[in-house]
């Protein structure tokens, strides 16, 4: 793409300070008359090149002169005014920074770039929570993420079921999901499972059920290695696998194949549908899929309606031939008045 060309050209004469058309064209796999179209725009945007004729000539750039764009590709430049979270910031009480860093980013973009990446910030707007969950009351988040920053222990009072109890938390990181914030921390004073005697692994804490969070004043040292994003996503997945505890043999139609992740586990969809058995006379074929469990699965598998069949467990049958029994007779068209 030409604006992240013009960005790359940028940042590579900053580094060389000067090269020849030949060099640049070579570098970028575009012929040298593109590579004097693209000197020009940056030219006509107030960057400060120029070119030398000749042997010894080139492309140069004032020397000491800067751009702040530093290591920015025109995707990623966009990406940061695109991609931001404005209500996730504003509720970390950084959404005035955000606008403070979205203006002196647009500030240092060569025209064509700044018009690229407004035009990709006008048209794509991320927006995390589902359509119908309300966004959870977080009064504390702020502090609590004041302690991530400053790596500060913190005493909170969590709601757990009907109690609530007390922790010391070393919080590790924020994370936003589906709308709803975690905090991932260990809990200082707690009973380690390390044979080293170290530290329990992180745990997860669901900040609408904080009700009081005070710092204490102390530090803690975060972990060597520790990256969240990281951590996030293997807790996740091994969170996902605790749920699944029974496996269901069921019979499902084309479409009901095709519709199966729609209602059910996607990880879980996605190895039944690999291991499908071969279809039948008729084009329905047998699936063996791990769920939660055999009320969990009735419930989801009513979104197949008529395009699956259970054959195994006994149980899930009767249940979901229940719930189907339930829903025709409630439906039922009413009698006809005279």
């Amino acid at each position: 793409m030409k604006a992240s060309r013009l960005v790359s050209l940028l940042l590579t004469l900053q580094q060389r300070r000067s090269a020849t058309a030949a060099e640049l064209a070579a570098l970028f796999e575009v012929s040298e008359r593109t590579v004097y179209r693209d000197v020009a725009a940056l030219q006509a945007a107030g960057v400060p090149l120029w070119t030398e004729p000749g042997r010894g000539g080139g492309i140069r750039l004032l020397a000491g002169w800067r751009t702040r764009l530093d290591g920015l590709t025109g995707a990623e430049a966009a990406a940061l005014l695109a991609g931001a979270a404005p209500q996730a910031l504003a509720e970390l009480g950084l959404g005035s920074v955000l606008l403070a860093a979205q203006a002196k980013l647009i500030a240092t973009m060569p025209d064509t770039l700044r018009e690229r990446a407004r035009t990709i910030a006008e048209r794509f707007h991320l927006d995390a929570p589902g359509w119908f969950r309300r966004a959870e009351d977080v009064p504390h988040l702020a502090t609590i993420a004041d302690a991530v920053w400053n790596q500060q222990r913190v005493t909170v009072r969590y709601r757990r079921n009907d109690t609530t109890i007390r922790r010391v938390l070393e919080p590790y990181g924020l994370v936003l999901k589906a709308g709803v914030w975690y905090v991932v921390a260990h809990v200082r004073g707690g009973s380690s499972s390390r044979p080293d005697g170290g530290p329990d692994e992180p745990r997860t804490y669901r900040l609408a059920r904080i009700t009081a969070a005070e710092p204490t004043g102390e530090t803690f040292p975060r972990p060597d290695g520790f990256v969240l994003a990281r951590w996030w996503t293997g807790a996740a997945a091994a969170f996902d696998r605790t749920l699944i505890r029974e496996t269901v043999l069921l019979k499902l139609s084309p479409a009901g194949l095709r519709d199966l992740p729609g209602v059910t586990d996607p990880a879980a969809a996605g190895e039944a549908v690999v291991h499908v058995g071969p279809p039948d006379d008729t084009g329905w074929c047998e699936v063996r899929l791990a769920v939660e469990s055999v009320k969990v699965a009735a419930h989801q598998l009513l979104g197949l309606g008529p395009e699956v069949e259970v054959l195994a467990p006994v149980e899930l049958r009767v249940t979901l031939a229940g719930l189907g029994a339930a829903i025709a007779a409630r439906n039922a068209p009413a009698p006809a008045q005279r």
